[in-house]
This record gives structure tokens, C-alpha cells and sequence, in this order.
């Protein structure tokens, strides 16, 4: 009985290895808005997301600056300037800033908001860049209007349904992972061969990483084949990367310590045997 009820905590333990990590990313990382945005810093130099965010930047800008006959020159030299633009500190400064606006926008409709649109406000961003534009005499950059330009970064059929995800997410995140980790020595406790469920723990715990990894992999596949065709790919999968690298740590963090767990207990056994 209490070998079958150790092998029942140890398949749990498995299964909940990949839903403490999300749950516990979920409360970490989405909640957080400064490890969002050091999740995202170094996207900033990243070619794919500099291409997207210069040619949105430049949709916007161009369409708020007036220059008559002269409109085709000055929207490739605006074009001209953001690509330089995208290679500065200031530039880091505003994907920082919009950054810190879209994951308060995020966060605002999954707690508290309403419909089932995401919005984020770039006059701080268009700010920046036209004092930069101006700095460096880009012609017709001061006529740049710093108004409210809200920008929808995300449309979702039943928002309201990955509100109450989300926050269970964030309820779990506290208590999941501790939980785990009780099952797992319980595993070990109630074991009448305790070595052998050590070793057998671990390797639960190895299985679980691997399905923790799994299921960031299906997922990434599956968000990058639903994205509508006018997004970047490349772009999409740079941001997917950077916002689950957590969860490709802990995959392997938790996979070392299994499998170390796991051999630790095998050759204390070997060595138990030796005369």
C-alpha cells in the first residue's frame, strides 16, 4: 500500500512540475512589470523586432505630419532617421517605456478592465522620438503632434474568460510550486524503500521538466501558426522566446536536479553494496 501510494504522489509530482513553472511564471513574470520589462530588454536589439517597431513607428509618425508637395521626401528621410534611431540609447529607453505601457495595459483588462481589447498609449514614446528627431534637424520632425495615440496590441474573443485564468494562475503560483515540492518528499517518506523513491522522484522530476519544455515548444508552434499573416514571424518568435525563457530555465534547472537526485541515490545504493 504505501509503495503504490508513494508511485501515486510521484506521477503527481511529474504532472505538476509544467503547471507550478506556469503558474508560478504567470505570478513572476506577467505580474511583475519590472521582470516583464528586463524580459523584454533585450529585444531592443533584436533586427527582427527593430524592423517592426520602425515601420509601425513610421506608419504612425507619417501619418500625423503634414508636408504637402514634399510628403514622399520626408517620409524616407523619417524612414532613414527611425532606422538610426533604433540603434541609440534613447531608442532602448522608449522600448522600455513602451514596454512598461503595454504590460500595465495587459495587466489593467486581465484585472480590471473591460471589452475585450488590449490599448496602449505611445505619446511618451512619439514624445521621445520627435525631441530626438528635432535634436538631430530632421525636416518637419517638430511638426510632429504629441497627442493620445493609442495603439491596440491585443484582441482577444472571451477576454473575460483569460481574466479569471489569469488570476487563478496568479492564486496558484503561490501554493502550486510549494505543494510539489511537499509531494515529492511525501513521495520519499511514505516509501518503504526510500532510496529506490528517491531515485524513482527524480526521475519524475526529470519527466516533468520534459514536459514542461514540451509544452513551451507545442505552444510556441501553435501561437506562431495562429498569428494572422501581415505579422512578422520572426519578430513574434523573438518575443515568445524572451517572455517564456523562465520557463526554459526552470525546464532544465529542474531536469539537472532530478536526474542529479536520481544518480545521487543510485550510487549511494552501489556503494552500500560494495564489501
Amino acid at each position: 500500500m504505501r509503495t503504490i501510494l508513494s508511485a501515486v504522489l510521484i506521477v503527481l509530482v511529474a504532472l505538476l512540475v509544467p503547471a507550478s513553472a506556469v503558474a508560478y511564471w504567470a505570478d513572476r513574470d506577467l505580474g511583475d512589470a519590472d521582470r516583464y520589462t528586463a524580459a523584454m530588454s533585450p529585444l531592443a536589439e533584436n533586427p527582427a523586432v527593430q524592423e517592426v517597431v520602425v515601420t509601425h513607428t513610421a506608419r504612425a509618425l507619417t501619418g500625423q505630419i503634414d508636408a504637402g508637395p514634399f510628403q514622399a521626401g520626408v517620409d524616407a528621410l523619417l524612414g532613414e532617421a527611425l532606422h538610426s534611431f533604433a540603434d541609440t540609447p534613447a531608442y532602448r529607453t522608449a522600448w522600455e517605456a513602451a514596454n512598461r505601457a503595454a504590460h500595465a495595459a495587459f495587466l489593467h483588462a486581465l484585472t480590471t478592465g473591460h471589452g475585450n481589447a488590449v490599448t496602449i498609449d505611445l505619446a511618451p514614446v512619439v514624445e521621445q522620438i520627435k525631441s530626438e528627431l528635432v535634436a538631430d534637424q530632421v525636416p518637419f520632425a517638430d511638426r510632429i503632434p504629441v497627442t493620445r495615440l493609442s495603439v491596440e496590441v491585443m484582441e482577444y474573443d472571451n477576454l473575460g474568460a483569460l481574466r479569471k485564468g489569469f488570476r487563478m494562475l496568479q492564486i496558484a503560483g503561490v501554493w502550486l510550486p510549494v505543494l510539489t515540492l511537499l509531494l515529492a518528499v511525501s513521495a520519499v517518506a511514505v516509501a518503504v524503500r526510500r532510496r529506490r523513491a528517491v531515485i524513482a522522484t527524480g526521475l519524475g522530476l526529470a519527466v516533468g521538466a520534459g514536459l514542461l519544455w514540451l509544452t513551451v515548444e507545442v505552444c510556441r508552434r501553435l501561437t506562431l501558426d495562429d498569428l494572422p499573416a501581415d505579422i512578422d514571424r520572426a519578430a513574434a518568435g523573438a518575443v515568445y522566446d524572451a517572455l517564456t525563457a523562465f520557463l526554459r530555465t526552470t525546464a532544465w534547472v529542474v531536469l539537472l536536479i532530478g536526474l542529479a537526485a536520481a544518480l545521487a541515490a543510485w550510487v549511494m545504493g552501489r556503494l552500500r553494496r560494495t564489501p
